[in-house]
C-alpha cells in the first residue's frame, strides 16, 4: 500500500501524522510511504529523518493525495484537501463530522472512505485514539485557563493557586471523563479549588478516591451548573459523546451572572461545544470576550504542543496503520469491529449513528457497508 502523509495546514497546526520511526515500521512490512516536504518541520523532523526511514518525500500536497491509497493525517480534512481525495482513497484522521457539515458534505461527494480517530473503540468501551489527546487537552486546559486569568490577558488577576492568606481561584471542571480528570489534576497540582460535575455515580467515587476528597465531586445537574458558575473563576468544558454534538450545558444565562475576568475553557469545541456562547478560535486568537466573560474555544489544543502530541498520538495511532496497511481497510475492520466504528463516510453513505442524526444523513452501518464494498 502507498500511504500518504500530508503536512498539517490548519492554522498554527505543527502536528504530524507518522513520524520517522512510524514510517520505518510500514516500511520494514513492505509499504511505501509519501511525506509532504517539511510536514515533520513543527516536532523537530526533518525531511532528511524521514527519508533515512525509507520515505519518499515530495513538494506539494497534491502529489501526495494524487499516489496515495491511504492517507494519514491529524486534523480534520479542510475543504481544498477534500476536495482532492478520490473514491476508493482511505482517510484516517480525526474528523469530528457531527460539529462539521461542510466537511462532512465534501467527504460524502469525494467517495472515499474516511475512518475517524475519535470513534475507534476499545473493548473497555474507551476510545484509545481519543484518549492521548483528551489527556493533552485536559492539561492544557488549565494553563490556558490560569493564562487568560492574568489582568493583562482579559482575566479578573487571579493566581490560580492563591498563596498564604489568600483563597486560591475556583476551578469548576464539567465531565470527568479523560480530559476533565487530567484538567482537575492539573487544577489540583497548582494549589486551586476544584470542583468536578459528572453524571455517573461509579465515576464521582472513582475521582473522589483519586483525591482523597481533596476534589469537590457533584452529580451534574442544570441545577448545579446553576448555582456553581457563578461562583466559579474559571470552568472546563470537557463533556464528550463519541462522535456526537456535545449538548450545550452552559446557558448564555450562566456566563452572564458569572464574575466579570472569569474564564472559560471549551474543550468539547471540536464536537461543537458545551457553551451557549461558544464558537471556535484558532491559537492564532485563541480568545474573545462574551459578557465581561474570557472565552477560550482553540479547535486544535493539544497543536500547541505539538512535539508532545504527535509522539501521544502516533503511539496509539500507528498499530491501527499498520493494520490497516497490512490487511486492507476492508478485512482491517472486518477483524476488528473496534476500528469498524471508526467507519464515519464510505463511498457516498454516513456509517455513524450519531453523525447521520445529528447532521440529518440516512445511517448505513459500518456491518452493511462492508458487505456492499
Amino acid at each position: 500500500m502507498k500511504i500518504g502523509v500530508p503536512k498539517e495546514i490548519k492554522t498554527l497546526e505543527f502536528r504530524v501524522g507518522m513520524t520517522p520511526a512510524g514510517v520505518h515500521e510500514v516500511v520494514t512490512d513492505g509499504h511505501e510511504v509519501i511525506v509532504e516536504t517539511k510536514a515533520g518541520m513543527g516536532i523537530g523532523e526533518t525531511d532528511a529523518a524521514y527519508e533515512a526511514a525509507g520515505a519518499t518525500v515530495v513538494a506539494t500536497p497534491e502529489e501526495v493525495f494524487a499516489a496515495a491509497d491511504m492517507i494519514v493525517k491529524v486534523k480534520e480534512p479542510q475543504l481544498h484537501e477534500c476536495a482532492m481525495l478520490s473514491p476508493g482513497q482511505v482517510l484516517f484522521t480525526y474528523l469530528h463530522l457531527a460539529a462539521d457539515a461542510a466537511q462532512t458534505e465534501a467527504l460524502i461527494k469525494s467517495g472515499s472512505t474516511a475512518i475517524a480517530y475519535e470513534t475507534v473503540t476499545a473493548a473497555d468501551g474507551s476510545l484509545p485514539l481519543l484518549t492521548p489527546m483528551s489527556e493533552v487537552a485536559g492539561r492544557l486546559s488549565i494553563q490556558a485557563g490560569a493564562f487568560a486569568l492574568q489582568k493583562a490577558n482579559g482575566g479578573c488577576g487571579k493566581l490560580l493557586g492563591g498563596v498564604p492568606g489568600v483563597q486560591p481561584a475556583n476551578v469548576l471542571v464539567i465531565g470527568g471523563g479523560v480530559s476533565g480528570t487530567n484538567a482537575a489534576d492539573m487544577a489540583v497540582g497548582l494549589g486551586a479549588n476544584v470542583t468536578i460535575l459528572d453524571r455517573s455515580l461509579p465515576r464521582l467515587r472513582e475521582l473522589d478516591d483519586i483525591w482523597g476528597g481533596r476534589v469537590h465531586t457533584v452529580y451534574s445537574t442544570k441545577h448545579a451548573i446553576d448555582e456553581l458558575a457563578p461562583k466559579a473563576d474559571l470552568i472546563i468544558g470537557a463533556v464528550l459523546i463519541a462522535g456526537a454534538a456535545a449538548p450545550k450545558l452552559v446557558s448564555a444565562q450562566n456566563i452572564k451572572d458569572m464574575q466579570p475576568g472569569s474564564v472559560m475553557v471549551d474543550i468539547s469545541i471540536d464536537q461543537g461545544g458545551c457553551f451557549e456562547t461558544s464558537k471556535p478560535t484558532s491559537h492564532a486568537d485563541p480568545t474573545y470576550v462574551v459578557d465581561d466573560v474570557v472565552h477560550y474555544c482553540v479547535t486544535n489544543m493539544p497543536g500547541a504542543v505539538p512535539r508532545t502530541s504527535t509522539y501521544a498520538l502516533t503511539n496509539a495511532t500507528l498499530p491501527f496503520v499498520k493494520s490497516l496497511a497490512n490487511l486492507g481497510w476492508k478485512e482491517a475492520l472486518s477483524r476488528d469491529p473496534h476500528l469498524a466504528n471508526g467507519l464515519n463516510v464510505h463511498s457516498g453513505h454516513v456509517n455513524h449513528e450519531a453523525v447521520a442524526r445529528d447532521l440529518g444523513y440516512d445511517y448505513l452501518s459500518a456491518a452493511d457497508a462492508l458487505k456492499t464494498a
